[in-house]
């Protein structure tokens, strides 16, 4: 490669405009990729950083939700985690982690998304080579330790660049809430993560799934992502709320509560919506200081099982595709991602996504 340059939509400080700035390209190493980016969606982990809700390294490149193009491979990097070829030219996607060297929870716990020092694209220093480890930019390199997965040529980028985060988290997410053939499902939050996780309850055999949001469009959207019921919970009192629910799950609540709206004043209203023996699953509460009051006689005498979600295993991303791919004629996936903006445009683009007047922003650069 000769000397080259490229640009970057650089996050300075929380609450601050993003700005331009252009940074060296050099040649991959013998273990790294160099993509040209196609397209990056706004994730809302990103706006919670841009918000100061969420630490984050400053100056960096925010975006993690991100597909491109391999414009250098290196030589030590010849297939995808499926064993296919991979050549410049393929169109890829990739773990929104990487981790590098020894891990006792990826090599006893089976958790490399746990390990000890992981990084996350868009989560790293700009000034640092090699520069270009986010989505907000014209380049990102894939480096040592990332799990990347070649694209079929029919997925539409709007299809595909949600996989590597909300997809595969939903995969995630679904898989440890353990949703079996006739359960009742209730997904709190009907953004990006829950509309998938409408479409992967009714995938996994739920007979009855209700989704739960503040914003109206968000309902009627997720009526065509498989939920059957849809409750705005604007301005209404939390037992009223709980009623309505378990009124739809007769004899007595819902098998399944998925909370991926972030907001930790719903975590009471969920148990109440469970079974005896009922699963809560949280997958959306990332910020610091999320404190919420339980009472945790419920979990003993309901017999109520509570996880909680955060990143995905590499297989998930593999299942994230093949779930699109199995689905993508069932549910509108390519329609989530509501709108588009240029990399100069991206400051539009945090403001529209943080006010919720557009279900995913892409940023195409």
């Amino acid at each position: 490669m000769s000397k080259r340059s490229a640009r970057a939509a650089v996050y300075d400080a929380p609450n601050t405009p993003f700005v331009i700035k252009t940074y060296p390209l050099r040649d991959v190493r013998a273990d790294e990729v160099l993509v040209r980016i196609s397209m990056s969606t706004i994730c809302r982990s990103d706006i919670h950083s841009w918000e100061g809700r969420r630490p984050n390294p400053c100056p960096g490149i925010l975006g993690h939700e991100i597909i491109g193009v391999i414009e250098q491979l290196g030589d030590e990097i010849k297939r995808d985690m499926r064993g296919d070829l991979l050549e410049v030219g393929d169109r890829i996607t990739w773990t929104e982690y990487f981790h590098h060297g020894e891990s006792y929870y990826r090599d006893v716990h089976d958790m490399p998304q746990k390990s000890n020092g992981i990084r996350k694209y868009g989560h790293d220093l700009v000034d640092e080579d090699p520069h270009f480890l986010g989505g907000f930019a014209e380049y990102c390199y894939v480096v040592p330790g990332t799990g990347i997965l070649k694209l079929p040529d029919e997925l539409s980028d709007e299809e595909a660049t949600p996989l590597n985060c909300g997809v595969a988290t939903m995969i995630s997410v679904t898989e440890a809430a353990d949703i079996g053939m006739g359960d009742v499902v209730a997904i709190q939050g009907l953004g990006l993560l829950g509309l998938y996780g409408c479409a992967m309850a009714k995938a996994r055999g739920a007979r009855r799934v209700i989704g739960l949001d503040a914003v109206k469009d968000r309902l009627e959207t997720a009526k065509k992502f498989g939920a059957d019921h849809v409750i705005d919970i604007s301005g209404r009192e939390e037992d009223d709320v709980v009623a309505e629910v378990r009124a739809l799950a007769p004899p007595d609540g819902v098998d399944v509560v998925i909370e991926v709206c972030g907001v930790p004043d719903v975590v009471t209203a969920g148990l109440k919506m469970l079974r005896v023996g009922g699963r809560y699953t949280l997958g959306g509460i990332v910020t610091p200081d999320a404190e919420v009051t339980v009472d945790a006689n419920m979990f003993v005498k309901k017999w109520i099982t509570l996880k909680g979600i955060h990143n995905y295993h590499p297989r998930h991303l593999i299942q994230a595709l093949d779930f699109v791919m199995a689905n993508r004629d069932r549910f509108p996936f390519k329609d989530i991602v509501d709108s588009t903006f240029k990399l100069d445009e991206l400051n539009t683009a945090f403001k529209q996504a943080s006010e919720r007047t557009v279900l995913r922003a892409a940023v195409v650069p």
